[in-house]
């Protein structure tokens, strides 16, 4: 009896696995009948984008909380690319790498503080007329309360300005924190310059060895294929740059003409201010737009400064609604419609720092995807050679022309070694039952097969 129980203790284990696999083979088919397929592939889409969209929504915070750390390298970035290309010519017409990162870092300082001296040296020897010119216009703009059907005195401005200095003292407190806070906002700044400068000069003197590292971190098998997108993307950041000075510039020039033609003193400043501030979005545009109107007031009066705020959103206009989508569609290879839409969203998620990298982080990954997907690192002998193994390279910083020989030179050592073990292995299907192929002696007919009766 025992026998006969245990072997049947197996088959009842096998009755119930398949008891179990039918009732989930029902319970698939009732789903499969009950749910329509459409529905289901709508389903597996939708836990499938929510997966996505969740680590997005993680990396966006974190780039949030690191904001100190991540816009002081992206800024590094834009600047990098476009005085990279300087730095590699001087290095090609034979000056030395350090000299040319130092002439490159300093001068491109030299240019940014050339502006600032130009528009505030001029500010600075106009500023006593300025301030004469100031305090006359309130006085006309007094009398002009006083004559208006306000009719508001000299003893009702009075009063106003004592409730609003009397509401300053009660709100000191909010004030002093408020100050508190501006003085830890300077002091970010201050940390954040710093950090731009030196993650910089790194970007200079060591730009290409940074990158072959980051692609190192890959499996050999992806690193064509992410070499090949970071340099697409990389060219992708300096023609946006390229293109964001040529936006800078034509604001400029439209705001400075304006104020030239309609006799605004200080017309130079004004256009050296609004090309700076063309590379801070929204807040640039408006602080300059402001100076330009006000100076315009002051020296001019109301009509001519009225017409320089309609000078000023009129180019600021075009600019947004025209240069900016499409210069930067055709720069970026972004459809103008997508330009305006990531710079809207950029702005409601990140404020300023969003805005200003929304569009160059959308082309650069835009411009990667492509790449890819595409499969265009198959193609791309500078990618490939990314691929074979590690050689010595006495150049920390090879030349595209000398990769490429190098990715040439890869590929035919490989195939001049496959042909010599192909010329030096026995070929198995060239054999017949009559010879006897060896790799050190040729193969000779047997004496059977040599006969003339054969």
């Amino acid at each position: 009896m025992s026998k006969i129980t245990d072997s049947t203790a197996p088959d009842s284990g096998s009755e119930s696995v398949d008891t179990e696999a039918a009732d989930v083979r029902v319970l698939k088919t009732d789903i499969q009948d009950t749910v329509p397929r459409g529905i289901r592939i709508a389903g597996a889409w939708s836990w499938r984008l929510l997966a996505l969209f969740g680590v997005l929504a993680v990396f966006i915070f974190l780039i949030m909380e690191l904001r100190l750390l991540v816009i002081p390298l992206l800024v590094a970035l834009l600047i990098s690319s476009l005085i990279t290309p300087v730095h590699r010519f001087m290095v090609k017409r034979g000056v030395p790498k350090g000299l040319s990162v130092a002439v490159s870092l300093l001068g491109t300082i030299a240019v940014v503080a050339g502006l600032l001296w130009l528009a505030g040296n001029q500010i600075a020897q106009d500023s006593g007329e300025v301030k004469d010119r100031t305090i006359a216009s309130f006085e006309a703009f007094k009398v002009w309360l006083r004559d208006s059907p306000l009719h508001i005195g000299d003893a009702d401005l009075t009063a106003y300005l004592q409730s609003l200095m009397e509401m300053i003292q009660k709100d000191s407190s909010a004030l002093w924190s408020g100050a508190l806070s501006v003085g830890s906002t300077l002091g970010h700044v201050g940390t954040g310059l710093l950090l731009t400068l030196f993650s910089l000069l790194f970007f200079l003197i060591d730009g290409p060895g940074i990158w072959r590292f980051i692609v190192r971190l890959f499996p050999r098998r992806a690193r064509p294929a992410i070499d090949g997108a970071g340099r697409d993307g990389w060219n992708t950041l300096a023609n946006y740059a390229r293109t964001q000075i040529l936006v800078a510039t034509i604001d400029a020039v439209g705001i400075g003409a304006g104020a030239f033609f309609l006799g605004i003193p200080m017309a130079l400043p004004i256009a050296v201010l609004v090309f700076l501030g063309s590379f801070i979005p929204i807040v640039g545009a408006v602080l300059t737009g402001a100076v330009a109107v006000f100076i315009a007031l002051v020296y001019n009066g109301l009509w001519i400064a009225v017409i320089m705020l309609a000078v000023v959103l009129i180019v600021q206009q075009v600019e947004g609604h025209v240069l900016q989508p499409l210069l930067m569609g055709s720069a970026v290879k972004i459809h103008p419609l997508a330009v305006v839409l990531v710079v809207t969203g950029g702005a409601m998620l990140a404020g300023i720092p969003g805005a200003l990298f929304a569009v160059p982080v959308t082309a650069v990954i835009n411009q990667m995807t492509r790449y890819i997907a595409g499969a265009r690192w198959k193609n791309d002998p500078q990618a490939l050679a990314m691929a074979a193994p590690r050689v010595a390279d006495p150049d920390p910083n090879p030349d595209p022309v000398e990769l490429s020989g190098l990715a040439a030179k890869i590929a035919g050592a490989v195939k001049s070694g496959a042909a010599a073990r192909n010329a030096t292995e026995p070929n198995p299907k060239a054999a017949t039952p009559g010879t006897e192929a060896t790799p050190d002696t040729p193969a000779t007919p047997r004496d059977s097969d040599s006969s003339p009766s054969a």
